[in-house]
């Protein structure tokens, strides 16, 4: 299971926010590239890069901070936030991601989204399926739509998808536990996606449940920076 750590950008600075509340938002660091630096300096290769503003907008803001981790770093960058035009996906290309992630853009343009996967193919384009209560949430989580979760994710499988970060909205930030049985009723359906954890991990045993279920990949942000997973226990969890 890859162990990617998340750096999340509002305002060119490293921060936190609790269930998508841009309201409850903590500045952990205001330097970007020096959390990164860390990360690499412990073995990680990926990162999982969230341009928050951009997400609130209809457009990348923060791809200069993109590009500085991408050439003073050699981790793996998986960008998202603010992709909503082939224009934006370009920019987050051109400046070092490695993969997109496209979440909004999957939901209210399915079309547009089904163009680049065909163009870019699946190792490059990740599927963001955000939910509340079983319902795809779009627009850095401040609107919810009445598509469902599954056939959200079910119906891109079928047309090529092959990596899903999934968040459950209600554990993201809170740090007890990540939602175990979302994930596990996912892979039980659909075993052959390739299903990444986002929310709610705060402990390695948190991740052990979570290499146990299937999934491919874990997403940790404010457990890092809280101090309840240290990068040193995450060494471990390297390959």
């Amino acid at each position: 299971m890859k162990i990617i750590p998340a750096i999340d950008i509002i305002e060119g600075k490293c921060v936190r926010l609790s269930q998508g509340d841009y309201k409850q938002k903590k500045i952990y660091n205001e330097s970007p590239i020096e959390v990164a630096k860390s990360f690499e300096n412990h073995g990680i290769k990926q990162l999982h890069l969230v341009d928050l503003d951009g997400a609130k907008s209809n457009k990348i803001v923060n791809w200069r901070i993109l590009r500085e981790i991408a050439t003073k770093t050699n981790l793996d960058i998986d960008f998202g936030g603010g992709i909503k035009s082939t224009k934006s996906l370009n920019i987050a290309f051109e400046n070092g991601a490695k993969q997109v992630t496209g979440g909004t853009i999957a939901a209210k343009k399915p079309l547009l989204f089904q163009s680049w996967l065909k163009e870019y193919g699946a190792d490059k384009i990740i599927l963001g399926a955000d939910g509340y209560n079983g319902k795809v949430a779009v627009a850095g989580w401040k609107e919810q739509t009445e598509q469902n979760l599954f056939d959200f994710i079910r119906n891109y499988q079928l047309k090529g998808v092959e990596n899903v970060i999934c968040t459950d909205i209600s554990k993201d930030g809170m740090l007890n536990g990540a939602a175990n049985l979302l994930y596990q009723q996912i892979l039980e359906e659909l075993p052959d996606i390739n299903l990444i954890a986002s929310g709610g991990v705060a402990t390695i045993q948190d991740l052990e449940d979570l290499r146990a279920i299937g999934c491919k990949g874990a997403i940790i942000g404010k457990a890092i920076y809280e101090n309840k997973i240290t990068l040193k226990e995450l060494e471990l969890y390297v390959d």
